[in-house]
């Protein structure tokens, strides 16, 4: 039977992987709604070639040039505007799927929408569980939703667990490639430009998730996020520096054993897994050359050149407050660093600063996690302003 999916974030690369793994199979998936937040052109082409119902684009100027482009090539897609129509689109009764693609905290509201409508739920806004890991978890308990990763390390060890529960596993071992200045010397951190933080060695992302991934902040939120997803605590969860970016996670077993997830690195795989589940489908994705691949390397992070990965461990030990503050501090410093108005090395100082200003335990509730959210981004855009004066 045909599943109807919703999009959300569906101009960005894992919108538009997501699009290219569909497109595949036109006899499993009917796309119901795309949302983005103001990419007329790209929106308005998606729709010509899909046909979903909706169209939701959160600017409001966007939405009505996109729906007059829409009307003038007589589609029939309704274009919705605003952060309430995500809600509407990813809550709706026909949507069985709702890929939850919306970088940072602006995902958490219809991710967590999805969730309590009890849908399918493919996850790569990692910030939803970053910010409300307990409450967002409990919906999924309690609605009946099927939660499924999309980022590679996280698909990588559902994909290597066992089918029931979680039987003689140790340890779960994200991957991280290690970036682009895994080996540049310290001192020259400090000069990092936005184009070379944004030219990741191994993946196509966005800039705001390279720039992460330079920084490691990018594995910091997803040791968080296994943490919730797996129900492990952060002392069996280990990051291991794989530049190869071949082994994609790997499971610690009590004999001995290590199961890993090992394919090119290609976010359609992920996407693949999590759309066909418990069935495998074609991702388009080109098989692994072992012998074109030669050789695998593994180090250990180094938390001097990367301090956002031990933020993120520590925060997630302080509580729920302090991980909405690392995620709030984070975003409002990529964003600064992408405007030239900090540095590469201030993004941590910054975090650092602003998690510290957190209180101790954990929020229970929507309203708390989101007015935590809002006080953070003010103490981080302050500390901008100070640093840029």
């Amino acid at each position: 039977m045909t599943k109807q999916l919703t999009i959300l974030g569906s101009t960005g690369s894992i919108g538009l992987s997501t699009l290219d793994v569909v497109a595949r199979h036109p006899e499993r998936f009917q796309v119901f709604a795309l949302a983005a937040q103001r990419s007329v052109e790209i929106i308005f082409r998606q729709c010509q070639q899909f046909n979903p119902r909706y169209a939701v684009l959160v600017d409001d100027m966007a939405a009505q040039q996109l729906a007059q482009q829409l009307k003038a090539s007589a589609s029939t897609t309704e274009v919705l505007q605003g952060s309430d129509a995500l809600v509407q689109v990813a809550e709706h009764p026909e949507v069985d799927y709702v890929m939850a693609a919306i970088v940072g905290a602006a995902g958490l509201v219809p991710s967590l929408a999805a969730a309590r409508a009890g849908k399918r739920v493919l996850l790569a806004n990692k910030e939803a569980l970053v910010m409300s890991g307990k409450l967002f978890m409990d919906a999924v308990h309690e609605y009946g939703a099927e939660l499924l990763p999309i980022d590679s390390e996280h698909n990588a060890i559902f994909q290597c667990l066992p089918s029931y529960g979680k039987q003689g596993v140790e340890k779960l071992w994200l991957t991280a490639s290690g970036g682009p200045f895994r080996q540049s010397p310290l001192a020259t951190l400090e000069q990092v430009t936005p184009e070379q933080a944004v030219a990741h060695p191994n993946w196509s992302m966005g800039q705001k998730i390279s720039v992460d991934s330079a920084s490691l902040m990018n594995k910091g939120l997803e040791v968080i996020e296994a943490c919730w997803l797996f129900g492990v605590s952060v002392d069996q969860v280990e990051v291991v520096v794989h530049p190869q970016s071949t082994i994609h996670s790997m499971v610690a077993y009590n004999d001995g054993s290590v199961l890993a997830q090992l394919g090119n690195p290609d976010m359609r795989t992920p996407i693949a897994y999590a759309l066909g589940w418990p069935e495998r489908l074609d991702s388009g994705v080109k098989p692994l050359d072992l012998f074109a691949t030669a050789r695998l390397d593994f180090e250990k992070p180094d938390l001097i050149r990367f301090p956002c990965l031990r933020l993120a461990f520590e925060a997630h030990a302080a509580g729920g407050f302090a991980t909405i503050a690392l995620n709030a501090a984070n975003e409002i410093a990529v964003q600064a660093f992408l405007k030239r108005n900090i540095g590469f090395m201030d993004i941590p100082r910054l975090v650092e600063s602003v998690v510290q200003c957190a209180p101790s335990g954990t929020p229970n509730q929507l309203e708390a996690i989101l007015i935590q959210d809002e006080a953070s981004r003010q103490t981080a855009l302050s500390w901008v302003k100070n640093k840029k004066l």
